[in-house]
């Protein structure tokens, strides 16, 4: 009976670690399909208008062009309006950043310790702004499945100021929909609503809608006249092109 049992119980442990490790397995093929919908093509470039939307609800517009390479090269520089123009953010592999201001005349190397800031008064820190994958920064676990999402919850593998994220990632495309982000208190501090549309064989975020909670203020970044695979090389992601 003893040995029925255990059997038994055996049996149970190995079909749940077996359910377990599909899960995991499953999470991960999610994640990494993501990422590839968010990175898939192989350079891209657009212009970028934001929005600014303070507690009352008081709009401020500003533009930007934003041209990526891969998965971790990614310049955004603002081109208006002119006080704002010429400021601009290199991301590069390694969690390598540059930030460079015209006022000043020079770039400078974004330290680890400021990267949890606002970037230029918007509502994404120097982090959100960086190039790099979601399945390279995050384990992932999913929480629950619905009608038209999976829902994961990602924890950082390394430094981050974030203690998780919630995401919402379509069923069909695997896009994200939702991002809510917490802090290291575990409290929900902000969330990004995302808008993507198909451009040739691309899913393209037209619009993220980012939104502190703590602040009450909104960030929403427009993408448009977005150009895939143009050619951009290595040489158009360096600390001299960012002061171009």
């Amino acid at each position: 009976m003893k040995f029925t049992i255990s059997k038994a119980l055996m049996t149970v442990l190995i079909l749940t670690g077996g359910i377990l490790f599909a899960n995991v397995q499953d999470t991960s093929s999610v994640l990494k399909k993501m990422d590839d919908v968010m990175y898939s093509p192989k350079d891209m470039t657009g212009i970028n208008r934001i929005v600014l939307i303070d507690k009352n609800g008081k709009e401020e517009i500003r533009e930007a062009i934003m041209q990526q390479k891969g998965t971790d090269k990614r310049m955004f520089r603002f081109t208006a309006p002119a006080s704002q123009s010429g400021i601009a953010v290199l991301s590069l592999p390694n969690d390598v950043m540059y930030l460079y201001l015209p006022a000043f005349g020079k770039e400078r190397r974004i330290s680890t310790s400021v990267k949890s800031q606002n970037f230029a008064g918007t509502d994404f820190s120097y982090d959100d702004m960086g190039a790099e994958t979601f399945s390279n920064e995050y384990t992932s676990k999913l929480l629950r499945t619905e009608a038209n999402v999976f829902v994961l919850e990602l924890r950082p593998k390394g430094r981050s100021d974030y203690s998780k994220i919630i995401v919402n990632v379509n069923k069909n495309n695997y896009y994200p929909e939702l991002m809510e982000f917490y802090d290291k208190g575990n409290k929900k501090s902000k969330e990004a609503k995302y808008t993507f549309i198909k451009i040739g064989k691309y899913w393209n975020a037209s619009e993220i809608e980012m939104t502190d909670l703590k602040k009450n203020h909104t960030t929403k970044m427009q993408m448009s006249n977005v150009k895939y695979d143009t050619g951009l090389t290595d040489d158009d992601f360096t600390v001299r092109k960012l002061k171009r």
